[in-house]
């Protein structure tokens, strides 16, 4: 029966990620709500396949601000990273440069306004980022980052990447860190029934020194780990 559940989300996770790209990609010359609607779609989307074919349950013990904030998230699956349209209103997410280049779904990424994030660039694009992300906040956009920089497996505690209190420090915004436990569910190939949560943690108010933030943060985003 797993292995059952496990083909039928795969198929019709993946054709309909498919449709539902180029879907928005064709609507984007003509509304930029229809567009996005579309992107939202795609979250939406994998929410359904994953509660309705592979039988699982997502739970949220707290809830987004409203108000643009920096939301920090735990990283353990690519389940998070595409959710994210789903769980906010029209959020800015700060993604891996490489994404960029996916077919169809790079174009839609970058028109959306997802952050493209250069690990090795210097100063020039660092500032380039920030800017980018300014212009989004002003509109009223929420940003939201992974700080470990990679999925880490569920469980495994591990410091926070040197740029995310650069970031914090520059756009002098609260940070809501999010703990997610979706590792076990979604990471291996052969995906497990079960429950996801998110549990949002008490805002984290700007222009603290970079030791308590990351401190807090790792202790709040770490929260599901058991």
């Amino acid at each position: 029966m797993r292995l059952l559940r496990n083909l039928a989300f795969y198929l019709a996770f993946y054709l309909g990620s498919l449709l539902i790209t180029a879907a928005s990609l064709a609507s984007l010359p003509f509304s930029i709500d229809a567009f996005r609607a579309r992107v939202r779609n795609w979250a939406q989307w994998q929410r359904w396949c994953l509660t309705h074919l592979l039988g699982c349950e997502i739970v949220l013990d707290g809830a987004p601000l409203d108000e643009p904030v920096l939301y920090a998230i735990k990283h353990e699956s690519f389940f998070e990273a595409i959710d994210a349209p789903a769980l906010f209103d029209t959020p800015s997410v700060f993604a891996k440069q490489e994404l960029f280049r996916i077919p169809l779904w790079g174009r839609a990424a970058a028109a959306f306004g997802l952050v493209p994030v250069e690990r090795d660039a210097g100063a020039r694009a660092l500032m380039t980022m920030i800017r980018s992300a300014k212009a989004l906040v002003a509109d009223g956009r929420p940003l939201v980052i992974f700080p470990e920089g990679t999925r880490v497996p569920h469980g495994e505690n591990r410091k926070l990447q040197a740029g995310f209190a650069g970031l914090y420090k520059m756009l002098g915004l609260p940070v809501v860190p999010v703990a997610v436990d979706s590792g076990p569910v979604y990471h291996s190939l052969l995906k497990t029934p079960g429950r996801i949560t998110y549990r949002f943690a008490e805002p984290i108010p700007p222009g603290l020194p970079r030791a308590e933030l990351e401190e807090r943060v790792r202790e709040a985003i770490n929260a599901l780990n058991s």
